[in-house]
């Protein structure tokens, strides 16, 4: 297993020093899911919702949570992000909304905590939205999918 970077020789927690990387264009892409009821998937799909366009509302609170990502994670970097895409999928079958962010910048460190961010915050909103008429929704799989550029290369999940 690989060294924790986030502390430093006496174990004392720190912010891993970027300085000396060289900027490479990072992409990082995560996903997720959100479980509920048909009737609370069929009025989020109507539009008919009293809060307004879930998934509108939702693709900006992903935007916006990607770029606070810094003020959220404590040894998070502040990063210029230069892109961030949001795609939901709604998956009758399984109930589901599925969220998918891809996260890019030009930078000295990675994106991955601003994709995994900004995909928590799209399914909490869609749970806040609609908690009124389904409170057991399960939101589940958060996790990072794929990650391109800096020293440790290119990484995809199985």
């Amino acid at each position: 297993m690989s060294k924790l970077t986030h502390f430093d020789a006496s174990g004392q927690a720190h912010m891993v020093d970027v300085g000396d990387k060289a900027e490479t264009k990072r992409i990082a892409v995560a996903g997720g899911s959100i479980r509920m009821q048909p009737e609370t998937l069929a009025t989020i799909e109507s539009g008919d919702t009293k809060k307004g366009d879930v998934l509108g509302i939702a693709r900006i609170a992903a935007i916006q949570g990607s770029k606070r990502t810094s003020e959220l994670i404590p040894l998070c970097h502040p990063i210029p992000l230069t892109k961030v895409g949001v795609v939901f999928t709604i998956d009758h079958a399984l109930n589901s909304i599925h969220c998918l962010v891809t996260t890019e910048t030009v930078g000295r460190t990675g994106v991955e905590m601003e994709a995994l961010a900004a995909t928590s915050i799209a399914l909490l909103t869609i749970y806040d939205m609609c908690k009124a008429m389904d409170r057991g929704m399960i939101i589940s799989d958060i996790r990072l999918l794929e990650k391109q550029g800096g020293k440790s290369g290119n990484w995809q999940a199985s």
